[in-house]
């Protein structure tokens, strides 16, 4: 463990129960981002991030507005937030997580089934979190899904977080296979699918609405997922 359905003329290979076309590689490996790819911990950020706001005589975000720029770790993003005040926020923000993010945790749906029939499958299953590294293994602990994972790594683990490819090189510590096109990165925003593109990882979107028009003009993902089910399907099925 670390220190711890297309979208009609996207353009993107897109996979739901369909499955992959025929004949197309299966991954050696998957690494996982965490929130809100594999657990549904939106709640809890946004109520610590309102609490961090105030306190930061801020106007707090919105959900909408959490959901849409909440990407890099808390030691990447919020001294772009709070200037000279980060590090006070950070402690504000992280008092207000720590009180009762578990109490909230929610598996998003399948994905305790997706992780154990990958797991019997025999892939390798790590994840690279911009969630702390402390927090992210009592969250994968209350899920009871350390024992599906060869590393957890999270924010602060290693010398720079996501989308440096610093995490995944971590994650992979147990893997006889460097990153490349063997290792998929799953996750469900920009900064995983940067991430996955600068590590020579396999970037693949996980989530229920299609990629829309131009939003990974950057990192196209380049195999679509709109459902744990899915993925474990179509990878499950190629293992057999």
């Amino acid at each position: 463990m670390a220190g711890d359905q297309g979208s009609g003329g996207s353009g993107y290979r897109t996979e739901g129960r369909e499955g992959l076309p025929g004949g197309a590689a299966r991954p050696v490996a998957l690494l996982f981002d965490w929130d809100n790819t594999l657990a549904d911990t939106w709640p809890a950020i946004h109520h610590a991030l309102a609490v961090t706001f105030r306190a930061m005589d801020r106007e707090p975000w919105t959900l909408e507005e959490t959901r849409a720029r909440v990407r890099a770790s808390a030691r990447d993003s919020f001294p772009a937030l709070f200037g000279s005040r980060a590090e006070e926020a950070m402690g504000i923000f992280f008092q207000s997580y720590d009180s009762d993010h578990l109490t909230k945790l929610q598996e998003r749906p399948g994905a305790t089934d997706m992780l154990e029939r990958l797991d019997a499958a025999g892939f390798y299953l790590a994840v690279v979190s911009n969630k702390r590294g402390d927090i992210l293994r009592q969250e994968a602990d209350a899920l009871n899904w350390t024992r599906l994972f060869r590393r957890l790594v999270g924010a602060n683990d290693a010398e720079r977080d996501k989308p440096a490819p610093a995490p995944v090189n971590l994650a992979l510590g147990d893997c006889a296979i460097a990153p490349g096109p063997d290792i998929w990165f799953v996750g469900d925003t920009d900064i995983d699918l940067a991430c996955a593109v600068n590590s020579g990882c396999v970037p693949v979107l996980l989530r229920a609405e299609p990629p829309g028009p131009g939003e990974f003009a950057d990192h196209p993902p380049h195999r679509y997922f709109d459902s744990c089910a899915a993925l474990a399907e179509v990878l499950t099925a190629e293992r057999g």
